[in-house]
């Protein structure tokens, strides 16, 4: 075999390795039973270790650095790129650290859940001092001289720094915090009974999947289950995986979920197939892959134009709870300003500050300034300081999200850039195409999804974050579109 053949070969083994353990962990979050959590920590453990002896082998080392010197075709140049860029990461790191981490994580994750439902953060404490440590200690290997935390940043969201985001967040905070005083001193603060009724858990589902498949979720090639924090996994474009979660007297939980989610699958969809195995049938970047869910979500789901449509089928779905609602009172409540204690239930407005209290909480670790087991009295110290609210317990507070019982550091930050890039894409395609609201008010996602394909899905790896950004739009990554965006919808 010639070297491209080689290289080729041992790249799809690495993607089949990595796809193989997105599955166990769906599987995990989803479907195990509680016992299999040991065993299922030594299988994830195993394969990752796999996964970075092969990828930081001598051979593929050598490998790379022929491939490099030859003159390549355009897709084969940005395979070997990124192929390189994730060999020079990972030639750093040990493999028993890697080993370490996803054991850890894997039985992290069981004693997260438990403690999530009985509200125990004491228990789940000696974990996260133990994640967090050994994040240090990856970060140290990757030699990051500024700050420890921008490895991590940069895992998530390649060229990200700790600067770049404390000047965002900066100048974010400057705008939104006055933006959210107006807009929550003019909501109505009537009960909305309507929403509090009881709503069955299959007609919510039955619902919600005539959206998403409205939307275009292909469900030959996916699937939709239930976990205790909604997400998006699975093997590549034709086996992508969403869950949800339900409250019976709150549908808009589970109907958010799913259209969030969805906008996460479609991108998935989106890849080009053909290239399955490589980093042209790769997502980008986290805040490219947040844009796509925070776009359908936000920009489509929450604007009156999508209700036009679909509010006279919710009715029909649910004749009793919304006899007597209205459209409008159903648009102003589905995007009522007001200071939730959850994240993923909060307003457009308000979930950025959620998001800058997780980023402030993370570089304090990472800088020494308070300890992992220390984050229950500091998140509500921040709850405090940015949302003038406090949880009673901790399953409202600092046990809520599954990200750092999963290893995830870094990763929060994606999500308001995922805000920004989604509203410069949404105004692109206001641009591009002319009749977009029209459509929607008719319920025809169709020309969107095509639209956000060609543009973004279809690209892998092919280009950075800013740069697939900048491509699409004519314009740099900025947040004037979604500052304008938000004070738009929320000036009103």
């Amino acid at each position: 075999m010639d070297t491209y053949s080689l290289f080729l070969n041992r790249v799809n083994e690495l993607y089949y390795l990595r796809t193989a353990a997105n599955i166990l962990s769906w599987d995990q979050e989803t479907m195990m039973p509680a016992k299999g959590a040991a065993a299922r920590a030594k299988q994830l453990a195993t394969i990752s270790a796999l996964h970075h002896e092969h990828l930081t082998s001598p051979r593929f080392g050598d490998l790379l650095a022929e491939l490099q010197t030859k003159s390549l075709n355009a897709d084969t140049q940005v395979i070997v790129r990124e192929m390189a860029r994730d060999y020079h990461r990972a030639v750093k790191i040990p493999t028993r650290l890697v080993e370490e981490m996803t054991e850890t994580t894997a039985l992290a994750y069981e004693v997260w859940n438990r403690a999530r439902q009985q509200s125990d953060f004491a228990t789940f404490a000696p974990w996260l001092d133990k994640i967090f440590s050994l994040k240090k200690e990856e970060a140290r290997c990757l030699g990051f001289e500024k700050s420890l935390y921008d490895a991590h940043l940069d895992d998530h969201e390649p060229g990200l720094t700790t600067t770049m985001v404390e000047l965002l967040f900066a100048r974010l905070r400057q705008q939104l915090v006055p933006l959210v005083e107006r807009a929550e001193a003019r909501v109505d603060k009537k009960e909305d009974g309507w929403l509090c009724a009881s709503y069955p858990l299959v007609l919510q589902e039955q619902f919600g999947r005539q959206i998403v498949e409205t939307m275009g979720i292909d469900w030959q090639a996916g699937r939709l289950d239930v976990s205790p924090h909604p997400f998006c996994g699975g093997a590549g474009p034709s086996d992508v995986r969403i869950t949800t979660r339900y409250k019976e007297n709150d549908f808009l939980v589970s109907l958010f979920g799913m259209i969030h989610e969805a906008g996460h699958a479609l991108y998935e969809q989106g890849l080009e197939g053909e290239y399955f195995g490589t980093p042209l049938c790769d997502t980008v970047s986290l805040g490219i892959h947040e844009s796509q869910s925070r776009l359908w979500e936000n920009q489509v789901a929450r604007s009156a134009d999508f209700w036009e449509f679909w509010f006279p089928r919710l009715q029909q779905t649910f004749p009793e709870q919304t006899r007597n609602l209205k459209l409008e009172r159903f648009y102003h409540t589905i995007n009522r300003v007001r200071r939730s204690l959850i994240r993923v239930d909060a307003d457009e407005l308000t979930y950025n500050l959620h998001i800058i209290l997780r980023f402030e909480l993370e570089r304090a670790i990472f800088e020494d300034q308070i300890f992992a087991r220390d984050l229950g009295t500091a998140w509500n110290e921040k709850m405090k300081q940015y949302l003038n609210t406090v949880p009673s317990q901790a399953a409202e507070g600092v046990l809520q999200d599954v990200h750092w019982a999963s290893g995830l550091v870094g990763y929060f930050p994606t999500y308001v850039l995922g805000n920004l890039y989604a509203a410069q894409f949404y105004r692109q395609a206001n641009i591009e195409i002319s009749d977009l609201k029209e459509n929607i008010r008719k319920g025809v996602l169709s020309p969107l999804r095509a639209w956000l394909r060609e543009k973004i899905h279809r690209h892998g790896r092919r280009y950075s974050a800013s740069g697939l950004v900048e491509r699409v739009t004519g314009e740099p990554p900025t947040a004037d579109h979604f500052i304008d965006y938000l004070k738009g919808k929320f000036g009103s």
